[in-house]
């Protein structure tokens, strides 16, 4: 995919080979095997049947899955939400301030938005919302078991957010563990998921895109959105909706290839955000960055203010994609985001 970029350049987006396969064997496909055990879904009217014939599992819910075997219940995890949407809701009554966003992104705007919101925390806590921690699960186990050992509460003055406070109610070294864990599992979506769409907005617009900011990122969002997979373990439901489905099979919907299906987008690889003037991001087929209308993610009203945040940062600020870097790579990770932009002053 190529974006026209600035001084006559072209922008282009390096996909790692086992997703760049997905678009050359499978776009525009609504079903198609995958594995002898999975088989993969595109079609908008197949990926809605399929999100309604059942909700998500326990296991399918990838902020608040078992930990270490121990389920997430849907209080708790109500109860988490709560207390990060507070405390982004107090950070985006900051002031913009003076904040140098320029450098390598995505590592940037990830680390501004970890100050911004969760700035004030102990280290204990601000080590969980790390990016390095993503490098393996035994390292954030290891902060986690470490924060949660190095107890003591903090003088009644000192600064928490909410999300902290949930965890100093924990009475137990095992309690304290598991609530910790979680505030990483809260916490660091935050950073990682505006971090990684903000920087695939800048790459694929431009400063002179004379379109409100939230179109830009519904179609940043369209083309590189960073949850670009929803896995649904075997169930017979799926069976019911489409006799292709087997009872052995797992079912991996793909946003990534709807969102680029000529029959559901205008020239579906183009960067065209005006299109959002006169499109629904709700109930546009195919179109499903933060999941489907029965279960959204509990982030989405979240990291949409945030994001809209550090891109005001950016044009109040002049920022722009280093024009002499025209490429850039999405990696074959979690979240799906272009690495490595160099980030400079117009």
């Amino acid at each position: 995919m190529t974006i026209p970029a600035e001084r006559n350049k072209v922008r282009q987006v390096v996909f790692a080979p086992r997703i760049q396969e997905l678009f050359d064997r499978y776009r525009g496909k609504s079903f198609f095997r995958l594995e002898p055990d999975t088989v993969g879904v595109a079609g908008a009217e197949l990926m809605d049947a399929l999100l309604r014939s059942r909700p998500a599992n326990a296991e399918e819910r990838p902020t608040f899955k078992p930990v270490r075997g121990r389920v997430v219940t849907r209080p708790e995890s109500s109860a988490l939400m709560r207390a990060v949407g507070a405390d982004v809701r107090a950070a985006l009554k900051k002031p913009l301030g003076e904040a140098d966003l320029s450098g390598t992104w995505p590592a940037v705007p990830h680390n501004y938005l970890r100050d911004l919101v969760f700035g004030h925390e102990q280290r204990r806590f601000r080590v969980l919302v790390d990016r390095r921690l993503e490098l393996t699960p035994k390292i954030t186990w290891a902060a986690v078991a470490a924060g949660a050992a190095l107890w003591g509460r903090p003088a009644p003055e000192v600064a928490l957010s909410t999300l902290a406070r949930m965890v100093l109610e924990a009475d137990t070294y095992a309690q304290r563990r598991f609530a910790m864990y979680l505030y990483r599992r809260v916490a660091g979506p935050v950073c990682f998921t505006v971090a990684a769409l903000v920087t695939n907005a800048l790459w694929l617009s431009s400063p002179d895109d004379d379109v409100p900011t939230e179109y830009v990122l519904n179609e940043a969002l369209r083309l590189l959105p960073p949850s670009w997979n929803i896995l649904r373990v075997r169930s017979p439901e799926f069976a019911q909706v489409d006799a292709r489905i087997g009872p052995g099979d797992d079912v991996l919907l793909l946003p990534l290839l709807s969102h680029r299906d000529p029959e559901l987008w205008d020239a579906p690889d183009e960067f065209r955000p005006g299109r959002w003037a006169s499109l629904d991001p709700d109930t546009h087929p195919g179109y499903l960055p933060f999941g489907h209308s029965n279960e959204r993610c509990w982030g989405r009203h979240l990291v949409l203010p945030l994001a809209e945040r550090v891109l005001d940062l950016v044009r109040r600020d002049g920022l722009v994609v280093d024009p002499a870097q025209t490429r850039g790579r999405v990696h074959l990770d979690g979240l799906l985001e272009v690495s490595d932009v160099r980030v400079v002053r117009a």
